[in-house]
């Protein structure tokens, strides 16, 4: 999968998660700062990147994603 098609499918799940429009997501977009996650948003973010991509994210991994563009970077290291 590119770059660009994983980043396609998590602004799919940022829309769905957080009610913003997948046009407005780039990769800069932080979590925290931007879409106001709380440490729930977080976890429900994690375990439906997990679904979606077939990725295992440990807590101390899933801590390292802040941005958007993380997320994309982590998922494209370790997908299968």
């Amino acid at each position: 999968m590119t770059e660009e098609e994983i980043f396609a499918k998590i602004a799919q799940i940022i829309e769905e998660h957080f009610e913003i429009s997948a046009d407005k997501v780039t990769k800069e977009l932080s979590f925290q700062d931007d879409l106001n996650a709380d440490s729930i948003d977080a976890v429900e973010f994690v375990l439906e990147l997990e679904d979606t991509f077939g990725s295992e994210i440990s807590d101390e991994d899933a801590e390292k994603i802040a941005t958007v563009g993380d997320a994309v970077k982590f998922i494209k290291v370790h997908q299968k």
